[in-house]
């Protein structure tokens, strides 16, 4: 919803007459029409305060500027009623003032200027005006797939998905993806996806090349996002793409093939999930590790894996509850490549996890200590349903289903 934004003008004007007497009685020839102005024409001394006094509904991001014209400025004040003056600006010429900062929300201002003009005499004015006051306000916050922060001057993986989470419901999604801005030092085409009211992804066509800087910005101070809805304040972050790390783990082979920078550095045999689903108190779980595009979200060591997390029972015939060493996720709902001694036997051969990759402690260390959030894990040929996206699979949407996402 595009916000009313109300800019006028006030101006005082001061005419400066001029008379002419005469004395000649010889008839006079008429004079030629040039277009030039006539002598006698007054020039115009004025202050135009933007903006007009008495408006209320003013965007704090509104011009807000004092003029002289024909003359020149001596002094601005503008100052918050009950508050403090607001720093300004006068150009070189000191015929245009404006201030230097953005003003608040809701507040109430009164400016007042003085300027010489040009035929010595002075002009005084002043103005009062309201910003507008918001219903509520959003605060945006940079963060990856799997809720961790976005961190300012980290390294990610080249599969990174940046998301912008606001705290409030986003009723215009059009204005708030318009404020957001990812810029990157070598050109992507890239595009964001509206997961929900409050979540938007972004992410390139195709993965970022290894040492990619990127900055984000979200731009929402003064932007309003619908049903009286404003941005809080501006947010930004930067941060740096590391060495193309991608794991591909094949059911075929039961192998996890890890490259760096496309050079293979390990292959680390693998059991993935069991299949097939079991009916537990009317839910249906899945014992599969599903196909699709993932990215590592974060680590423990360790990590307490409970099977009652997701609905089945400890002291069910399948459930569990153990700690686990050297645990990397790749999806929200709880699947990672982690430690188990228990089944190596099964690793490269047989599926016995209940969607995990078990790995055996050297691997799992290993690739725990390589990894860098954001790095690809490609799970191919398994059964089950494809990844969704709600579980990380923002790489598993086709690039023209991911465009369509975009609000504009």
């Amino acid at each position: 919803m595009a916000s009313t934004r109300h800019t006028g003008l006030v101006v005082l004007v001061l005419m400066v007459a001029t008379l002419t007497g005469c004395t000649s009685t010889a008839p006079q020839s008429a004079p030629s029409d040039t277009g030039a102005p006539a002598e006698n024409d007054s020039p115009v001394s004025a202050l135009v305060m933007t903006p007009s006094g008495g408006t209320d509904t003013v965007n704090p991001l509104d011009p807000v500027t004092v003029e002289s014209v024909g003359g020149r400025l001596d002094s601005v004040v503008l100052t918050e009623v009950g508050g403090a003056v607001v720093d300004g600006i006068f150009t070189p010429d000191r015929q245009v003032w404006k201030p230097g900062a953005s003003l608040d929300y809701g507040k109430t201002y009164t400016m007042t200027a003085s300027a010489t003009q040009n035929d010595g005499s002075r002009l005084d004015q002043s103005s009062t005006f309201s910003t507008v006051k918001p219903r509520n306000l959003t605060k945006p916050s940079f963060v990856t797939a799997g809720g961790n922060l976005l961190t300012d001057g980290g390294t990610f993986g080249v599969g990174i998905v940046i998301v912008t989470h606001f705290d409030e419901p986003i009723l215009d999604r059009a204005a708030a993806e318009k404020s957001l801005t990812v810029q990157t030092s070598v050109p992507l085409e890239g595009s964001w996806y509206w997961v929900d009211d409050q979540n938007v992804h972004w992410r390139p066509r195709a993965y970022y090349p290894p040492g990619t800087e990127v900055t984000v910005r979200a731009a929402v101070f003064g932007v309003p996002l619908g049903g009286g809805l404003f941005g809080q304040e501006d947010a930004t972050t930067a941060f740096t793409i590391g060495d193309s790390h991608i794991a591909v783990a094949d059911d075929t082979t039961k192998q996890v093939t890890v490259t760096s920078n496309g050079k293979t550095v390990r292959t680390m045999p693998t059991s993935m999930g069991m299949g097939g689903t079991e009916l537990v108190n009317g839910q249906t779980i899945s014992f599969w590790t599903q196909p699709g595009i993932y990215t590592v979200l974060d680590q423990a060591n360790p990590v307490i894996m409970d099977s009652s997390t997701y609905g089945l029972p400890v002291n069910s015939r399948l459930g569990y509850k153990e700690k686990i060493n050297y645990a990397t996720r790749i999806s929200t709902d709880g699947i990672y490549l982690h430690e188990l001694e228990d089944t190596v036997w099964a690793q490269g051969n047989t599926n016995v996890s209940h969607g995990c990759l078990n790995l055996s402690r050297a691997n799992a260390q290993w690739f725990y200590d390589f990894s860098l959030p954001g790095d690809v894990v490609e799970i191919r040929n398994t059964g089950g349903a494809p990844l969704e996206l709600w579980q990380n699979g923002d790489w598993s949407v086709p690039w023209d289903r991911w465009s369509e996402g975009s609000a504009l």
